[in-house]
């Protein structure tokens, strides 16, 4: 029969859907630095066609925090008449400022400590660039300012590669996460790089989120199934022909992957496994 999905009916899936994910994430948090968060979804602020845009967006998808760049958007954005500010308390989320822009330690450090003033949060999201083009994080100066700004107190959720060895001496330096890219930032490839990100979860007992590169919701779910414990995007909601459906459909997705996990898959078989069992059928389906 013809199933006709009227615009109450679409209303009350997304609201099924969206309590479902609320009520299991309740039970499985995730932890960060020893704080607790209903969701698995980080969620960047920039490139959406509009305030109201983005406002519908983070409401859809109610991610754990949202990311914004004091650098890029200056100091002085704070001011009480400025808009973006605004909104971005009325989101009643938790920021997660970045260093976004940055290409140095002291550039870094200096901007974290100028957002943690400005938010009054110890969180930051740790991007030191060392490629303009790719925008590949510098591994070396990533960990110096790691270390750093741990020793000063900060919450460090640091952008890098899928290096292991990188990603372990920012865990020797203090960092309780660590936030490997897919693929290049903006770049919407997804896991460029399955062998180096799945090796990553095996060998780091710390938890993992992806960050940067991701397209679609299926890449957000096949890292959540390979054991990432959380993602953070931008570019593929806020440029998508409706960011605020694809901002619902990345957080459904990542519960997905994250329920398929826990679920435990099958181990992929090199022949045909049957279904169902021969014995006590028909001796003419066993020929």
């Amino acid at each position: 029969s013809l199933v006709v999905k009227t615009a109450s009916n679409a209303h009350h899936t997304s609201a099924s859907s969206y309590q479902y994910r609320i009520e299991n994430m309740t039970t499985d948090p995730l932890v960060l630095y020893g704080q607790s968060f209903a969701s698995r979804l980080l969620l960047g602020t920039a490139r959406y066609p509009s305030p109201a845009v983005l406002q519908a967006a983070v409401q859809r998808a109610r991610p754990a925090m949202v990311t914004a760049s004091l650098r890029r958007q200056g100091i002085n954005a704070t001011n009480a008449g400025n808009s973006f500010w605004e909104l971005l308390k009325s989101l009643a989320v938790p920021v997660l400022p970045n260093t976004a822009g940055c290409h140095s330690v002291q550039e870094a450090v200096t901007t974290a400590q100028m957002a943690r003033e400005v938010f009054d949060t110890p969180w930051i999201k740790l991007e030191v660039i060392g490629d303009d083009y790719t925008l590949q994080p510098d591994t070396q100066q990533t960990v110096e300012a790691a270390a750093i700004l741990i020793k000063d107190g900060f919450q460090v959720l640091p952008y890098c590669t899928e290096d292991l060895v990188q990603c372990q001496r920012l865990i020797d330096v203090g960092c309780q996460a660590v936030m490997p890219w897919a693929a290049p930032i903006g770049t919407g490839r997804g896991p460029m790089n399955p062998y180096a990100l799945q090796v990553l979860r095996e060998r780091l007992d710390v938890p993992l989120l992806v960050d940067a590169g991701l397209g679609l919701p299926s890449h957000a779910c096949q890292v959540m199934e390979w054991g990432y414990d959380g993602v953070l995007l931008n570019t593929a909601v806020a440029l998508a022909q409706d960011p605020v459906a694809m901002a619902g459909a990345f957080a459904d997705a990542v519960q997905a992957g994250r329920a398929a996990r826990l679920a435990g898959a099958i181990e992929p078989q090199q022949a045909a496994q049957p279904s169902t069992p021969l014995m006590g059928t028909p001796f003419w389906h066993q020929a």
